[in-house]
């Protein structure tokens, strides 16, 4: 509770609790675990320490588990319940996310989930901190600490004008790009990964123009602005604002996109997330994304 709140007081208010009470009872708990939990800031309240964050989040996670026994033992129907919170990458969630927690929760129904987009930082955040259980996030130089299942393997397409010079063609090689302005989609990791596909081709990329949104991307390219690269495809070849865009394979070998499902790997996972970890893997293979 003054985690959540951030003081001692609104803590010791909320609970009904004398304040003496609960700064007493953090001091023993914090001389039981032998960490500082929190950093008391004089006048502004407790923060969770980096340590802190990581105790933290394990305790929920062993108070979830506690209800995750006592629900098995009293549930005889053997429904699955519980809450699952889900951190996604922002291009992936309004392109999977939808029909991946609909197909969940019809057969698991009493499993409350929740969503929540970010870009790579925030969800790695979200796991260290207990936000998220897990995390739908491209396999992108992830951190030592982060465990990943991977669910799907993408190729990178190019993104043109329809009545580009090269549209005609079904196959293109990033070299005949060399001399065009790039889109580039900049958010991490995708600014990463596409840069390093044009580097593997040799390109040196000129940058006309970058954006965060993948939207905004496709309408700079529909209206001639140059090429992108790409790995998200939304539904339908237009823009926005209606210009016809054109998506064509890239010729020769380059390192695929990997989406993975990745948790904290020094957090035991939850029932429920440990079951919706497998259905992603079953799912993703039913949509034959992976090529």
């Amino acid at each position: 509770m003054a985690a959540d709140l951030g003081s001692v007081a609104a803590a010791a208010a909320a609970l009904g609790v004398a304040q003496p009470s609960i700064s007493a009872a953090l001091k023993k708990l914090e001389d039981q675990a032998g960490l500082q939990i929190f950093i008391r800031q004089h006048a502004q309240g407790v923060l969770p320490s980096t340590q802190g964050h990581i105790f933290l989040a394990e305790a929920r996670r062993l108070l979830v588990h506690a209800q995750d026994l006592q629900k098995a033992t009293s549930n005889h129907s053997g429904a699955l319940e519980g809450q699952l919170n889900i951190g996604s990458f922002l291009t992936i969630a309004p392109t999977y996310a939808p029909r991946l927690i609909s197909n969940f929760n019809n057969l698991h129904e009493n499993v409350k989930i929740t969503l929540e987009e970010g870009v790579q930082a925030d969800l790695l955040e979200g796991l260290r901190k207990g936000r998220h259980d897990l995390a739908l996030l491209y396999n992108v130089d992830l951190p030592a600490d982060i465990r990943s299942v991977d669910v799907a393997y993408l190729h990178p397409h190019v993104l043109l004008p329809a009545a580009h010079r090269l549209a005609k063609k079904a196959k293109i090689a990033l070299q005949d790009l060399a001399d065009e302005k790039l889109i580039l989609l900049d958010i991490q990791p995708s600014r990463t990964y596409f840069l390093r596909v044009l580097e593997s081709q040799g390109v040196k990329p000129m940058i006309g123009f970058s954006s965060p949104s993948l939207e905004l991307v496709r309408g700079m390219v529909g209206r001639g602005m140059g090429y992108s690269l790409l790995i998200t495809r939304p539904y339908g070849d237009r823009t926005y604002d209606g210009e016809k865009l054109a998506i064509r394979e890239i010729s020769g070998s380059v390192e695929r996109g990997i989406i993975s499902v990745a948790t904290l790997k020094q957090m035991r996972p939850t029932r429920v997330a440990r079951l919706f970890e497998d259905f992603c893997v079953k799912h993703f293979k039913s949509l034959r994304v992976s090529s």
